[in-house]
């Protein structure tokens, strides 16, 4: 909060990630016993922290067949925001430094596919009310061999009809790929179709909150857009200019 306070944000949403249902994994997500206490935390900061608005999100993985568990565990919660977000494909976790070396031997057209495929569904399941960093499969650098405009298309398409925003996201920035989620091409077929935006540092460590929004500013006004949604209670409550 202090780190926020110092970038001069009016507003911070926290989005944690979503207990997953399959596994337990401590260095990604918090265990489903913890997600009470997060609520309780993020709710206990509105509280100390007036001068600066703050939302309750969280950030939900999608698993094809755990829809019903998903959106059952989204809805036990007050959330002001749900980011849905792909990370897996078939169980594999494409873009977890310990998974890298699996990409050997992959067709990265074909792992392309699969996740704007995924991204798709997503967005269609009704739960999520913005799909997080929709081209993190480029994290490590691995880029398809042919323009994938179709498949863009067609995400975009779908993100439309499902009424989702995107996260124009900078922590790609400090990653191996270097380079804002979404990429500048990808963002300028979401802003011709008329997808919102909004934006997120997906901060893990304190020194990130906020970290390179400026830079996540001009990405977003040379695609042609000029505000951004805010969330308040699932809903959005309103927008602001940039």
């Amino acid at each position: 909060m202090e780190q926020a306070l110092q970038q001069k944000l009016e507003e911070i949403g926290f989005s944690d990630h979503l207990p997953f249902f399959h596994k337990r994994d401590p260095g990604y997500t918090m265990a489903l016993s913890e997600l009470p206490a997060y609520v309780q935390e993020v709710e206990a900061l509105r509280e100390r922290y007036p001068g600066i608005r703050i939302k309750l999100g969280i950030e939900a993985d999608y698993f094809p067949g755990q829809e019903a568990e998903t959106e059952k565990l989204i809805k036990s919660h007050p959330f002001d925001f749900i980011l849905g977000s792909v990370h897996f494909i078939d169980g594999w976790g494409f873009d977890m430094p310990e998974e890298e070396k699996n990409w050997e031997g992959k067709d990265v057209n074909r792992v392309y596919r699969d996740y704007f495929g995924l991204l798709r569904q997503a967005a269609q399941t009704g739960m999520f009310d913005i799909i997080g960093h929709t081209d993190l499969v480029k994290k490590f650098g691995h880029r398809p061999a042919g323009p994938l405009g179709r498949e863009i298309e067609e995400t975009a398409a779908v993100f439309r009809k499902a009424g989702v925003a995107v996260e124009i996201n900078t922590s790609g920035l400090r990653r191996p790929v270097r380079e804002i989620y979404p990429a500048a091409a990808i963002l300028g077929v979401y802003r011709r179709f008329g997808i919102p935006i909004v934006f997120g540092s997906d901060a893990h460590a304190p020194e990130e909150v906020g970290k390179d929004f400026d830079k996540a500013v001009s990405h977003a006004r040379a695609a042609g857009y000029s505000e951004a949604l805010v969330y308040g209670k699932r809903r959005v409550i309103g927008t602001y200019a940039f």
